[in-house]
């Protein structure tokens, strides 16, 4: 079973759960910077446009994660680390004011997590 790229927090998973109960289903969009950061977008399932060249990185609690083609070059070797904090969100994202916002963390794959990764993407 390959290596998941994108993994979530007891904390995100909390402030998930709060956001699905109000909403329904969401799903995730990494912000590549601009206004927003970098932040982790949050909208309800199908709110997002998503794009040809946008990438589908993982599901988090069944929430799909997506993240731009050039934002996955960056982050090609990472895992995203879907956390959450104090903090107000950002934009449209439905974590806005809750005085918790999600934040993306990352670590660089290990040489031998790579092979795996490599190995089940060919």
């Amino acid at each position: 079973m390959p290596l998941d790229r994108v993994i979530l927090t007891d904390a995100a998973r909390s402030l998930l759960d709060e956001i699905v109960a109000e909403h329904g289903p969401v799903m995730f969009v990494q912000s590549g910077g601009c206004c927003d950061g970098s932040s982790p977008m949050c909208y309800k399932d199908g709110d997002y446009l998503i794009g040809a060249r946008d990438i589908k990185l993982g599901e988090v609690a069944g929430a799909p994660v997506w993240i731009s083609e050039s934002l996955f070059e960056i982050w090609r070797h990472s895992q995203m680390i879907l956390d959450a904090g104090p903090g107000h969100g950002a934009g449209f994202s439905l974590d806005t004011g809750r005085g918790r916002c999600f934040l993306s963390r990352s670590r660089v794959f290990t040489d031998e997590e790579w092979a795996e990764i490599e190995a089940a993407e060919v």
